[in-house]
């Protein structure tokens, strides 16, 4: 059984989702929250596995919580902006609902979570997707661990056969069933590079860089255990846009 947390501050809001979930048994109501401190002290819990998450909140927005909901939770956004649902949707492949909740659209919704593999994830398809800002935050779910991250926290993508392992800043590792031609085609220019034919990179997590007499490269990164290797040819490119990047404040 989904144990749920609502989290909207709108309180008429809160009690419509909580009357028609009443005709959903399969889903218990386990929180609620209508402000950011006791959003996050809900998803600090390790008892539920279903978000409801209002995207515009008093005092900040679902952007702003999600990096708090546990690994391994689902959520559905709710707002009454379309605009917002979309991106929400694009960006995490999860689901999303607009306001006012029609009953059928979120019996559809409780139907999709149900029918999902828990360890398929939202970046776990091959299709590219949205494209990626550097402010976006994605979900990074595979049956090895899952987490939210800022698209600006992902410092390395590796190819690893069918599959990629994405590295934070912080030294997380995912390993995702994404081609690294999906990242490439999503993740933002500016910042994500292809320096080799099995590596991406975020220029703004080199922290330096080595080059021998045979001109090869080795890219020190924040969060990767070992340097990642670019390719002589990206070389002229790579050192022009880390200048740029450098100069950029």
């Amino acid at each position: 059984m989904p144990q749920a947390l609502l989290i909207e501050d709108e309180i008429p809001a809160r009690a419509d989702l909580r009357a028609k979930l009443a005709v959903h048994p399969q889903v218990a109501i386990v929180g609620e929250a209508a402000t950011m401190h006791r959003a996050r002290a809900l998803l600090a819990r390790a008892d539920y596995d279903l978000v409801f998450l209002d995207i515009q909140l008093i005092g900040g927005s679902a952007f702003d919580l999600v990096p708090d909901v546990r690994a391994g939770a689902r959520v559905i956004f709710v707002t009454a902006h379309d605009a917002f649902a979309l991106r929400a949707f694009e960006v995490n492949a999860l689901d999303y609902l607009l306001k006012p909740v029609a009953p059928a659209r979120l019996a559809e919704a409780l139907r999709r979570l149900a029918t999902t593999p828990a360890d398929e994830g939202a970046t776990a398809e091959d299709a590219p997707g949205a494209a990626l800002r550097l402010d976006d935050t994605v979900f990074l779910r595979s049956g090895l661990g899952a987490r939210f991250a800022p698209v600006a926290a992902i410092s390395h993508i590796a190819a690893r056969d069918n599959y990629s392992e994405v590295r934070l800043a912080d030294g997380a590792k995912i390993f995702l069933r994404k081609s690294l031609k999906a990242w490439a085609d999503t993740l933002p220019a500016t910042h994500f590079m292809r320096v080799h034919r099995t590596q991406i990179v975020n220029l703004t997590h080199v922290t330096r860089y080595q080059r021998d007499a045979d001109e090869h490269t080795l890219l020190y990164v924040a969060g990767a255990v070992e340097p990642v290797p670019a390719s002589r040819d990206k070389w002229s490119d790579l050192r022009d846009r880390l200048a740029v990047l450098r100069r950029t404040p």
